[in-house]
């Protein structure tokens, strides 16, 4: 019997909305349509500037969330109209949202013991995703699921990577023997590790296409660098490299995660202070380095922690489209095969989407998610808040 979930993505990368249909009404969830919808550019706008503190930020957010409920709706009805679907055979959306801050651990000008004072509960954060499930919810007729992260880092976690549940269920190789990797590169890159015996690790490496994007629109007007293409006439920066290494979290222990909070316009304004001279298309290189190598060395990491190599990186997200960056990886990890998620059944760009599905359906059926290997949450928890029809 068909059980028919719809996930909404919209990532890091700010483009637009990802859905899909998935089937969880068989032993291997089966995944069908998809539908795809890019922002328009006044929402974009809106949204990015969200990302960094402004002026009347609550009014302009709430407007933003409606903008954008609106347009999940859109790509919700293009998917029932792709499928031939109506909206009463379709459990639920799981909608995840659009992150504008995430500090999983206070930061900035109130103290940890100050915060402690108001809520009695020590190293309290906070992560916040514009949405508005109930508009959702309202304008298709349809039971939504969101909000999957705050519940995460009420129970002390990072609230993030939350994907490496929905890739165990989805990628693990039965009976192999072999531990897997699954990478998505969004605007942030994280990281799953399916290991063969069930034990699973997942936390976001650090940039992913965010610099990239960003620097490449700002210096040839186009969203995005086409297969690394413009990127890979440059040459590697060591210098500037060697400085946007030295942030310290990269050498952050997991479970850790991170955003545009952190690497945003700001941050690569000040590593490139003392590179003024240097060309456009050795930024971008360098940029591209750094993408791959800070991946690279978090699959060091765990393997050199856990005792096993890893036999097969599994890449998703726009980041797996980068031929340059693909080639990339695979010249820094030489005895793992780099491949696309399309090699395993799944689109790169419709693995994240597929994902929120399943974390929907997780919290339909109430079923606790062994949060603590990944996020470092004190123990398993359902996630998710469901919004009726």
């Amino acid at each position: 019997m068909k059980q028919l979930y719809i996930g909404l993505m919209s990532g890091t990368s700010m483009d637009g909305v990802d859905g899909v249909v998935v089937d969880f009404g068989q032993q291997k969830p089966k995944f069908s349509d998809v539908y795809s919808k890019e922002f328009a550019p006044e929402l974009r706008a809106k949204i990015f500037a969200l990302n960094t503190p402004g002026d009347n930020e609550l009014h302009h957010a709430a407007l933003a969330a409606n903008a954008l409920a609106h347009c999940y709706a859109k790509v919700v009805h293009g998917l029932l109209k792709a499928g031939g679907l109506d909206a009463s055979q379709i459990v639920a959306v799981g909608a995840h949202g659009q992150t504008v801050r995430h500090q999983p651990r206070p930061q900035g000008a109130v103290s940890a013991d100050s915060l402690a004072q108001c809520t009695g509960v020590q190293d309290v954060g906070y992560t916040i995703q514009l949405n508005n499930p109930a508009l959702l919810a309202e304008l298709t007729g349809i039971d939504v699921v969101a909000d999957f992260r705050s519940r995460d880092v009420a129970a002390g976690g990072q609230g993030a990577p939350l994907a490496p549940f929905f890739h165990r269920a989805w990628f693990a190789p039965v009976g192999s023997g072999h531990t897997v990797g699954v990478l998505n590169i969004g605007g942030i890159s994280n990281l799953s590790i399916l290991q063969p015996d069930g034990g699973t690790l997942g936390f976001d490496c650090g940039p992913g296409n965010a610099l990239l994007d960003m620097w490449c629109q700002q210096h040839t007007g186009a969203a995005f660098d086409a297969g690394g293409a413009w990127g890979a006439a440059g040459v590697v920066n060591s210098e500037l490299l060697q400085s946007m290494r030295a942030e310290p979290y990269f050498a952050l222990p997991a479970p850790k995660s991170t955003g545009r909070d952190m690497f945003n316009r700001i941050w690569l304004e000040r590593h490139l202070a003392g590179f003024k001279t240097e060309s456009a298309h050795n930024v971008q290189k360098t940029l591209l380095e750094l993408t791959a190598q800070t991946i690279s060395q978090s699959v060091r990491s765990c393997a050199d922690a856990s005792g096993h190599s890893l036999h097969e990186l599994i890449v998703c997200g726009g980041g797996a489209f980068n031929t340059d960056l693909m080639q990339r990886l695979q010249a820094l990890m030489p005895h793992t095969a780099v491949i696309s998620s399309a090699e395993r059944g799944l689109p790169p760009q419709d693995v994240e989407a597929a994902a929120f599905a399943w974390l929907a359906q997780q919290t339909i059926e109430r079923r606790a998610l062994p949060l603590s290997s990944v996020t470092g949450a004190r123990g398993n928890r359902v996630l998710g808040c469901i919004y009726p029809a």
